[in-house]
């Protein structure tokens, strides 16, 4: 209450007026779609890792990356709710509609990262502890705060943080961090930059609009289209990496490779479309991309290396 009485009348009058939010947007705030993909290739990290983690602390690894995804998601919304209101993609969240206050956004965010964080430390070990804070210090500090609204290459730099849910797996089992969670990290790091590309070049006016320079914006489409299709091509090595070091069999090899194919070809696609239905498929498929990339790893884990 004494901090109301400090704002200024209208600041104070607009947060008193806010409604208390809901079970649903303390859920979107979380970013549920993207924390899906950090715990799905988290837990990949962590089945691929060699040795053996109990059950139990394996779901309590899975649970904190969740937390600690949902955590970083949480406070870039704090502080992205001004840009937010402005892109039509955005504006319905829950600090932009007016459904939740900024402060109730940055303490749940806070708590939950610390909460996560400690867990993590306390429950398996402290090198696992200390890459969570770092992908959550890095998606909050270094690209929500200070690339996103600074640089094209937001994104490139910025995809580390999404990178590296792997490698926080891969040391909760081992302590450490072998070449194998490695050559995850750079998958996912060289997936992220033609996958965000795909969605601004149709959503180039929105980020236009709020003042955000992604390379469309910046560079122009047909740039954009050319650093895509080179992104792909750098994920073949990247891909295969997993094979070559012995991660994996040689089925996931061939597999990771196909997929790799297909998606250079939608890349290609993107390049030849001056609409933007190709850059839809291309996004959507990036998705399916990761996603089977790393269901083949995990298939190969459960198999016993026989894929």
């Amino acid at each position: 209450m004494s901090q109301l009485l400090e704002m200024p009348p209208a600041e104070a009058a607009r947060i008193a007026a806010t409604p208390l939010a809901m079970v649903g947007d303390y859920l979107e705030i979380l970013k549920p779609r993207v924390m899906s993909l950090v715990v799905f290739t988290g837990l990949v990290g962590l089945a691929v890792a060699p040795g053996h983690l109990h059950p139990v602390l394996a779901v309590v690894a899975v649970l904190c990356i969740a937390v600690g995804a949902g955590a970083a998601g949480a406070i870039n919304m704090w502080y992205d709710r001004d840009i937010d209101a402005i892109m039509r993609r955005t504006a319905g969240r829950p600090l932009p509609a007016g459904r939740m206050a900024p402060g109730e956004a940055l303490g749940f965010g806070v708590v939950l990262a610390g909460v996560a964080v400690l867990v993590i430390g306390l429950a398996l070990n402290w090198v696992a502890a200390g890459l969570l804070a770092l992908t959550i210090a890095f998606y909050v500090g270094v690209y929500t705060i200070w690339l996103k609204r600074r640089t094209p290459q937001n994104i490139v730099i910025g995809g580390a943080a999404g990178a590296l849910p792997p490698i926080i797996g891969w040391a909760a089992v081992t302590g450490g961090i072998g070449w194998g969670a490695v050559a995850l990290f750079a998958i996912i790091f060289l997936w992220t930059p033609p996958h965000f590309w795909a969605l601004s070049l149709y959503r180039t006016e929105d980020y236009a609009k709020a003042g955000v320079p992604m390379l469309p914006v910046v560079a122009g489409p047909r740039q954009t289209k050319c650093q895509m299709l080179i992104y792909t091509l750098t994920l073949w090595p990247a891909a295969l990496a997993p094979w070559l070091l012995g991660v994996a069999g040689a089925v996931y090899g061939v597999g990771a490779l196909v997929l790799s194919m297909i998606f250079t070809g939608t890349a290609i696609q993107v390049w030849r479309d001056a609409g933007d239905r190709s850059a839809r498929r291309m996004f959507a498929f990036s998705l399916l991309y990761l996603f089977l990339v790393f269901s083949l790893l995990l298939l190969d884990r459960t198999q016993g290396g026989w894929v």
